[in-house]
């Protein structure tokens, strides 16, 4: 009874390292978007203190242009995520349900493509975008964000359809089922958690990237990440409070998404570690 409560309690101690590690920093942030500039950076922190939305007034009158970025940024995420889920289902059915030399040359290359870095992507894409007219445009930020993530979502998709008895899918083909009725009616209703898992993935992902934004977005489908990046190098000088501002607004859709699938990420951590 001892031990196991020795174990327990580090356990506990252990959670709450890893909690402050990770929610200490953005903590800071938040509180600093509160307060003036002249009290942002005071040492020791101030936790106990007068929250003033000034920051955010001026967020809203100085840069208008932030808040179109923010709807870029969920027209883009939502247009990847969608995509990936799409693909990733698809993919994982069939390497699930079917095997041959091809197959496996393809989940080979899928794997070397995705450790490349993504700059080494982007450099010969370039010229390629500009030739076809998609520069500045939602649409090649979205085939970007998910083919560069539909690899490793599609071994978690493929992880979930492998839980599913092979014998439900028989029995649906002698119903008289074809294949898109057996992943309409039969796969995608068993596998909605690692849908939701690979939607989470690619979500923050998407809503956080900056490389491929950076070097095919401009002014029409300028990102949150780079609005904010452009406030780190004013030429007047960095407004700490207006920056701070920006980051919270940037960063409370994500950290309420991940809350609340927060099961599903870790359903879709541990199962796609486990299962080849």
């Amino acid at each position: 009874m001892k031990r196991h409560w020795l174990v327990n309690a580090l356990r506990m101690v252990a959670l709450a390292c890893v909690v402050m590690w990770s929610g200490f920093p953005i903590l800071l942030v938040i509180m600093a978007s509160f307060k003036l500039d002249r009290d942002i950076f005071t040492f020791p922190p101030e936790f106990i203190f007068r929250p003033t939305l000034k920051n955010y007034i001026d967020l809203v009158e100085t840069r208008p242009a932030f808040f179109g970025s923010l709807l870029n940024s969920l027209i883009i995420t939502t247009g990847a995520t969608l995509l990936t889920i799409v693909a990733s289902t698809l993919g994982g059915y069939v390497y699930s349900r079917y095997r041959s030399k091809g197959l496996a040359a393809s989940a080979f290359f899928m794997i070397v493509i995705r450790m490349l870095p993504p700059i080494i992507i982007t450099i010969p894409l370039f010229p390629v975008v500009n030739a076809l007219g998609l520069q500045d445009t939602h649409l090649v930020l979205i085939v970007l964000y998910a083919t560069f993530f539909v690899s490793l979502n599609t071994w978690i998709m493929k992880a979930f359809i492998d839980q599913i008895p092979r014998e439900l899918d028989e029995a649906a083909i002698v119903d008289g089922a074809g294949t898109l009725n057996v992943l309409r009616h039969v796969t995608v209703p068993l596998s909605v958690q690692g849908m939701v898992a690979t939607a989470t993935f690619v979500f923050v992902f998407s809503w956080n990237e900056f490389l491929f934004a950076f070097i095919f977005a401009t002014t029409k489908a300028k990102t949150t990440p780079l609005m904010i990046s452009e406030m780190l190098s004013g030429l007047a000088g960095i407004d700490w409070g207006l920056l701070f501002a920006a980051a919270t607004l940037q960063m409370v859709p994500i950290l309420v998404l991940v809350v609340f699938l927060q099961r599903f990420v870790v359903a879709g951590l541990t199962l796609g570690s486990v299962k080849g």
